[in-house]
């Protein structure tokens, strides 16, 4: 089984073509251009270099976030125009489990954060059992001081990884059973994303593009001044 896999939730883009257990090529970008100047070129540079042609992937994986509304939205229309032109499924793989997935087999707790702006990180709790990574909690969109209680909850060792470690690591740093996840595991990897979609393809978690759903956890910063506009509209007509 071959995979073509993207992730543009977060600050990093990146691409990979994974078949099997062999990463064939990535191409991960975490630097100024926008993720809708770099996505299509990178993926075309791993397919030029590895001599792999699109249609032979059997399946298109994307990170389906949650994370940058801009990055899922750029993610989701490449995805999906990928899946039309070459006639193929799509995985999608929620950001935080591909994560989570950098770090494999470890005994500790996993908590990916990702920077969701407004003192809020996107995030959940992970931990390897009997060889298969399982998320504890839900998905949510909370502030650091209760992903900081919740993770002191467990009583061990939590490594955290993620763009958030960076905006909240001084507070997370007080805690000495905190660990911080290196830089190579610690940000959205595409290869990581086809890992996890091969799992996926095997419990039937690919998807027709049409039905392609995208996780959000909370609502756009134009939909949130757009209700608070119309409450205060309200308000002046009582």
């Amino acid at each position: 089984m071959k995979i073509l896999a993207i992730d543009t939730t977060g600050q990093t883009a990146s691409a990979a073509i994974v078949e099997e257990d062999k990463l064939i090529a990535e191409f991960t970008l975490n630097y100024k251009l926008t993720h809708s100047q770099t996505i299509m070129p990178m993926i075309a540079e791993i397919c030029e270099k590895s001599e792999t042609k699109e249609d032979e992937a059997d399946y298109i994986a994307c990170a389906s976030g949650p994370g940058s509304f801009t990055g899922l939205r750029i993610g989701a229309a490449t995805a999906k125009g990928l899946a039309l032109a070459l006639g193929k499924e799509l995985v999608p793989v929620p950001t935080l489990d591909a994560l989570a997935y950098n770090v494999f087999e470890t005994d500790k707790i996993i908590c990916p954060i990702m920077d969701a702006r407004r003192s809020q990180v996107y995030t959940a709790f992970y931990r390897w059992i009997n060889g298969k990574l399982s998320r504890l909690t839900e998905m949510m969109a909370i502030s650091i001081d209760e992903v900081i209680q919740m993770a002191r909850d467990y009583e061990q060792k939590v490594i955290f990884l993620g763009d958030g470690v960076p905006v909240h690591q001084k507070n997370l740093s007080l805690f000495p059973d905190f660990i911080f996840a290196p830089a190579h595991c610690s940000l959205q990897r595409a290869a990581s994303v086809a890992s996890l979609a091969m799992e996926l393809v095997k419990e039937g978690g690919a998807v027709e593009g049409s039905t392609f759903d995208l996780i959000y956890l909370r609502k756009s910063q134009a939909e949130r001044e757009r209700e608070e506009r119309l409450q205060g509209e309200g308000k002046q007509n009582d």
